[in-house]
This record gives structure tokens, sequence and C-alpha cells, in this order.
């Protein structure tokens, strides 16, 4: 049984690292913090881009944004730093924002930015209601980055052109240093540090390679070697920021303004972020809705597709709810605020992702525990190879030594490690762009291995509300009877009576002495003949069935309707049969799931009869009906020990004991619905059906990704280090090799950000 979803993302603590080259700390080579912000390469937080980031924080709690926190590793480092400091009583970390919440006394924050400094991170305070500062533009940083490898290259041009001029070693040397110094400064800081404490971080693999071809005389190659990982290091964080800041791209959708009615009547334009709940909001034809709330004047089509991947725009009238970052088509519209910039349900969606992005996955797990191994391994390797080959095969001290720096060069699984991040992320934000909130890389992976699905019938395999699905008229005018039925109908406000009303002509006719009558119906006058609008009993009870009629009901009640009738004071006038009416999607969703092999179940608590009509309809041949809640856990727990892997879709509120029993609790048609976006592991955010196999779909494919690219790494990282020992491999073509290894898999995760969740 899974855990509850609450504690996948409490913390947000245990994300895998980006990378270790643009992330400085990966699993197993505990780095600082990373090197390309030391370049002013800081990754592009623009506030466009973000949602507030500090409108409700708990009291005495600061917000700090930490540009180089990119993983759990810099996590822990940011939290060792800040266990010195006396009066810290909470920390809450949220990776995907670069955020640290703060719990503290005032005159304790200046200390614990200090405590966050000496530990290479920059802290920077967000005041309640900004968004997180911009960062650094990339100008600087090419620029520098530009000129180091200019400088390289002048190096390895003097030593190609002029090998044995009596200045070419001083000019070469004086290149090299000043390459280095340009690209690797900040990198020599880091990776020493870590060596005096013992650490194998990638920033003192580099540092021990490039010094130890300084020192052997291959200075042109070291420079070469530093300024192409900074370099690489610089494209990788873009390439990672892309992942991470793609969900956030939603944010950009949302105006910043909004225009809202003042006291006088007035329309004033305001940030959206000052509007309180409560006030009447404005847009126009062709506009963006700025915040959530409902509609209050108006009939217009809003494109939904932001929030719930909804491809066909959607009816909006008085008394329906409106998303931040939809489009009014149509008309003009009103409406009242009932959610602020930072709570709408767009902000939420992206306060998940980032959330869920601290959920690892079985294979970012595996990958972590082989990255905390492999860099410590490859150093032993490239020490034997340095100290052990010159005796054993009389290879020369400088050319074994040689060939241990390159090792060293290529011992960091950047490619490996970075791979897992960016593909889950990029898998999320695709989800959610599709309408698909998944909770976590866990729940994406795991929804690969479903064997079966349990369905609640209302709501999700149904429309959720009753319909006029058959009508028949048994004596007197039909055009009469419809008009009786209708008058009656309206006066009451039972599901049923609705659905009648809203399916018959609006022509009403005057109704006096209107009596509702508790469990049968409703009774009344309508030009001075009375008449009854009720249930099988109550024309039982005035002795008007026959068995014709009895028969006609049996065959209704045996579809799953729910049947009234219109009676005079003489006989039967009308026969209405509602009925929850099954979705369009619903059949062909079930299809699709048993064409993936899960086994599909309908759990309701409704009648059986109705239950086993509406699973025809749908194509499913297992359902059980007149269920209590704790039947569908036990339920839930039979297919876990039949099937294996099972899932639960329903409304999130009243399946709690089931949703919570399953491996995957999927929440239907949660937009605007803060209860099911908090109790489900996985939310569809409409009310289609299909996202389900859509989500076991993505699912399989971001597994395929994921082995696809620690195939390539791992197969990359074992054919290079056999060249390097056996082979004539060079550090700079080790730099390129890793480089363009990392590049690849990035590219190759980032695809499932355009992935077709529709078959």
């Amino acid at each position: 049984m899974k855990q509850p979803a609450q504690e996948e993302f409490a913390s947000a603590a245990p994300e895998t690292a980006a990378c270790c080259r643009g992330h400085d700390h990966c699993p197993g080579s505990d780095r600082s913090h990373s090197a390309h912000h030391d370049h002013d390469h800081d990754h592009d937080d623009s506030p466009a881009l973000h949602p507030p980031l500090a409108a409700a924080l708990p009291p005495g709690a600061a917000l700090f944004h930490i540009p180089a926190m990119d993983c759990a590793a810099e996590e822990a480092d940011i939290r060792r730093a800040l266990e010195p400091v006396a009066g810290i009583q909470a920390l809450s970390f949220q990776l995907g924002a670069r955020t640290l919440t703060l719990t503290a006394p005032a005159d304790v924050l200046p200390r614990a930015q200090e405590a966050i400094a000496r530990a290479g991170f920059r802290a920077q305070r967000i005041e309640a209601g900004s968004a997180a500062p911009a960062a650094g533009g990339m100008a600087a940083g090419l620029g520098r980055l530009a000129a180091a490898l200019a400088l390289a290259i002048g190096a390895e041009a003097v030593e190609f052109f002029a090998p044995d001029a009596r200045w070419s070693s001083g000019l070469g040397m004086a290149l090299a240093v000043a390459a280095i110094w340009l690209a690797g400064l900040q990198t020599y800081t880091k990776g020493f540090a870590a060596l005096r404490h013992g650490k194998l971080n990638i920033n003192a693999l580099m540092s021990v390679a490039v010094t130890g071809a300084f020192l052997i005389g291959q200075w042109p190659e070291a420079a070469m070697v530093m300024a192409l990982y900074a370099i690489a290091e610089l494209i990788e964080a873009r390439a990672v920021d892309r992942a991470r800041n793609a969900i956030h791209g939603l944010m950009a959708l949302a105006p910043q303004e909004a225009q809202v009615r003042q006291p006088d009547g007035a329309w004033q334009t305001v940030p959206a972020r000052a509007v309180p709940l409560g006030a009447v909001v404005r847009i126009r034809p062709g506009e963006r809705v700025p915040l959530d709330g409902v509609v209050t004047q108006g009939h217009s089509a809003i494109n939904q597709a932001p929030v719930t991947g909804e491809s066909l725009p959607v009816d909006k009238s008085v008394g329906d709810l409106v998303f931040a970052g939809t489009v009014n088509e149509t008309a003009e519209l009103e409406f009242r605020v009932t959610a602020g910039a930072s709570d709408t349900t767009l902000a939420r969606i992206i306060h998940a992702v980032e959330q869920a992005q601290g959920s690892r996955a079985e294979t970012q797990r595996f990958v972590d525990r082989f990255a905390a191994r492999y860099t410590p391994a490859v150093f032993a390797i490239a020490l034997g190879v340095a100290l052990l080959m010159p005796p054993l095969m009389g290879w020369g001290w400088l050319d074994a030594l040689y060939k241990a720096l390159v090792l060293l060069v290529i011992a960091c699984p950047c490619a490996l490690v970075i791979s897992t991040p960016v593909t889950v992320v990029s898998a999320l934000a695709s989800a959610a762009r599709d309408g698909i909130l998944i909770k976590g890389g866990t729940y994406l992976e795991n929804a690969r291995k479903l064997r079966a699905i349990a369905l609640d019938k209302t709501g999700t395999l149904t429309e959720g509300r009753p319909r006029l699905v058959a009508r028949q008229v048994r004596a007197g005018d039909e055009g009469q009877a419809m008009r009786v039925a209708a008058s009656l109908a309206g006066r009451s406000d039972h599901p049923v009576s609705q659905a009648i009303a809203s399916a018959l002509p609006a022509e009403t006719l005057a109704v006096a002495r209107f009596e509702a009558l508790p469990g049968r119906g409703v009774k009344a006058e309508v030009q001075g003949h009375t008449y009854v609008l009720g249930n099988h009993r109550l024309i039982e009870e005035r002795g008007q069935c026959n068995p014709s009629l009895e028969a006609e009901l049996q065959a209704h009640e045996a579809a799953g309707r729910t049947v009234t009738l219109l009676a005079s004071e003489q006989e039967v006038l009308a026969v209405f049969a509602v009925a929850d009416t099954i979705k369009p999607s619903s059949s062909e969703a079930v299809a699709e799931l048993q064409a993936l092999g899960v086994r599909t179940v309908l759990l309701s608590g409704d009648n059986s009869a109705t239950v086993e009509s509406i699973a025809r309809q749908a194509g499913i041949s297992e359902a059980r009906g007149n269920l209590l809640p704790q039947d569908k856990q036990r339920a839930i727990e039979e297919l876990q020990r039949s099937a294996g892997a099972t899932a639960m879709a329903g409304d999130g509120i009243n399946d709690a004991p089931a949703l919570a029993q399953a491996d995957i609790g999927i929440a239907m048609g949660a937009a605007g619905t803060d209860t099911a976006m908090e109790a489900a592991d996985v939310v569809i955010m409409n009310d289609d059906l299909r996202r389900i196999p859509a989500t076991i779909r993505l699912s399989r494919k971001t597994h395929a990704v994921l082995w696809q690219n620690i195939t390539f790494a791992l197969g990359l990282k074992a054919a290079f280090l056999l060249l390097a020992v056996f082979g004539s491999a060079t550090m700079w073509m080790a730099v390129f090799a890793d480089m363009g290894a990392s590049l690849l898999v990035v590219a190759n995760g980032l695809r499932l950000m355009k992935a077709r969740l529709q078959p």
C-alpha cells in the first residue's frame, strides 16, 4: 500500500541532483554549490515566470531565494550550515522554487544569512507578496568564458606552431594560467576546500586533474579542459532550467493586472495581486482571466486548456467558476474573485508540481545509490593507474599519470545523474499542461506498473447529474401534459425534478396550492385541476397502477433509471425516466485501459441494477453495487492481492478510504476543488477519463527515456574508461565526451515536454 500523499512532498528534501556539472552537489560527490553561478550564469528566475512567493508565510517566518540550490545534497549543506545558529525554530525547503522558509526571531536572520554564505550560497530575502528576484544575465558569464576559451586556444596555438621557441613556454604558460583563472577560479576554491574535508566532488576532481596536467607540462590542455568544463556547466545549467521553468511558464498566462469595479461603479486597472477577495472583475473577449472567481454577469465561452487541458471552449454563465490563465473568447464577463493571485488553481498546480519534484522515483533512487559509489571507485582506479601501471605494465610515469588525470576528468557521472531529474520534471510539466497533475516522480513512474483500476460511478464514469433520458405520454394531450409537468417540476428543488424541468419546453402554467410530498413527489393545482408529479410509490398509494404501467416501470428500473410519473385525479398522464448518463469519453477510456492491459472494475454505492447498466454501457465486465466506503476499501485490497498494483479513481472526498488504500489515488474533475487536489496522488483537472490511460502511457514513456539515458551514459563511461586506460584518449576529448553525453541525455529528457499524451 502506498504511503500517504502528504508524506511524499512534505519537505521536498530528497530531490535528485540536477547534475554534477551545473549543480555542484550531486549524490556521491558532495559539491557545495553551482560553479556556473560563480560565473554570473545564474538561473533565469524571471519574476514574469514565477508566482508571488511570500504571499502567505506563517507568523515569524521569512522567505529566502537561494539561486544556487538545486538538489537535496545542497539542501543538506545549508541545513548543516544553519545547525549552529541558535534561535532557528523551523526550516522548510522548496527545491523547485529554490526557496527556504526560515522561522526565527528577526535578530537571528542576519546570522542565518551569514551561515548560508559561508556554505557557499547566496540567500536573498523575499518580502511578502513579491516574486523571486531576477537573476543576473548570461552576458557577463559568456564574455568571461569566451575570453577564457580564446586564451586556451592561444596556448594550444603557441604549443602547436612554436614548440621549440624560447619564448613559447613562458607565453603558453601565461595564456594557460589566465584561461584557468577566468574559467575556474571558483572551481579551485571549492575543489581544494572539498579535499581539505576529505570529500570527492567534481570540483575536487577537476582541480586535481587540471593542476596535474599543468605540472607535467600539459598547460595548454589544462587550460582547454577548464574552459570547456565551464562552458559545459553553463550550457547544461540552461538546459536543466528549461525543464525546471517549463511549469512556471504557465504562470505567465495569468495577467498581472485586472479591471476591478470601484465603489462608485467605475472600472480601474490594478495589479492582480492587489485585488481583494470578493471584488468584481471584468474581462473582455480575447482577454485572459487574471484570477479565480464565480461569474456574476454575462455568458461566454472560456478556453480552459491551460488549467484543465480541455481542447474545446467551455460555456460559462452566472454561477460558473472561471480560472486564472484561461481565455475569454466570445463575450464580456464579470466575476467575483474567490482566490488571491498566489492561491489560484493555476498557482496551486504550479506549487504542487514544484513539490512533486521532491518525490524521487525508483529509478532516481537507483541513480543516487550508483553515483554515491561510482566517483570514489573511478578515483581509486585512477590512483591505481598512476601508481601500479608503470611497474606492472612498463608504462612511463608521466604517461600513466596523464591517463589517470583523464580518468579523473570523466569520473563524475554527470550525464547519468542529470538525466533523471530533467526527464521527470519534463514529464510532470507535460502532464500538467494537459490537465494531469501528478504529485511526484514516484507516482509518475509507478503508474506504468498498474494492473487494475477501480472506477467510481458518479462523476467519474457518469456526468454526475441526472438527465431526462426517456418520456412517454400515456393519456391526454401531449403538449398539455408536458406543460403541466414542467410547471410542477420547476417548483421543486429535487435534482430529478430539476432534470425534468430543464429538458421540457420553457412554457409553464400558473400553479396553485403547491405541496411537497416528502419521499414521494409534489402536488398542485393547474388550471383548476389537481395533479401530482411523483415516484412509483406515490402512484401505488393512489391506486393508479396497472399491469401495463408496472411492466413499463420495471423496464426503466432494470436499466438503472429513476422513474417519475405525472398523474391527474383520474389516471397517469405521462412517465419520465431520469438517469445519470455516462460521459461520452468513458467507453473510449475504458477501452484504452483494457488495451494497455489494465483490468477495470466499477465500484459504486448505487443500486446493483444501475451499476450494472452503467458498466455495460462503459464496456466494463466487473461491477459491484451497494458498497459502503469500507466495502470499496476491501475491494481495493482484493484487487491488489489478485491483480497487483491498483489505482482508484473517484472524487477524492467520498472515496477517501479506497483512495488511501490504492497504490495510486486519482481524483477526477478537481479544477477549483482544494480537497480533491490535496487528497489524491494524481489529479485529473477536468472530467475526461481518457487522461488516466494517458497518464499510464506517459509513465511508460518516461521509464523508457530514463533507461535510455542511463544505458547511454553508463555505456559511454565504460567505453571511455577503456580508452583512457588502454587507448589514446586525451583530457579535452574526455571533457567533450562528458559534455556531449550530458547534453544528449538532457535533450532526450526534454522531449517529454512535447510528448503526446493521447493515442
